[in-house]
């Protein structure tokens, strides 16, 4: 690799707000904000919305949709090829 081009990859902290997840992996995202973590030493740390302890398909709450059930009822409500009057 070419010096002086690349980012700098360092450990950073990502942290899930809604589920109250943290995990320290390595990264090129940079952040204002810092976290002491549990080895005592101080890492950035960014805030995400969703990861795997929040995310519906891992925590198990994921919901089936019917989708062939709803296209029969769309075509029984409102008529297959309809024309406009």
């Amino acid at each position: 690799m070419k010096p002086g081009i690349h980012p700098e990859y360092r450990p950073v902290v990502f942290r899930d707000r809604a589920a109250d997840y943290a995990f320290l992996t390595r990264s090129t995202a940079i952040s204002d904000k810092t976290v002491e973590w549990e080895d005592g030493n101080t890492y950035p740390v960014i805030d995400v919305e969703i990861s795997s302890a929040s995310h519906p398909f891992y925590t198990g709450t994921q919901r089936v949709l019917d989708t062939a059930g709803r296209v029969e009822r769309f075509e029984r409500r409102y008529g297959r090829g309809r024309s406009k009057q």
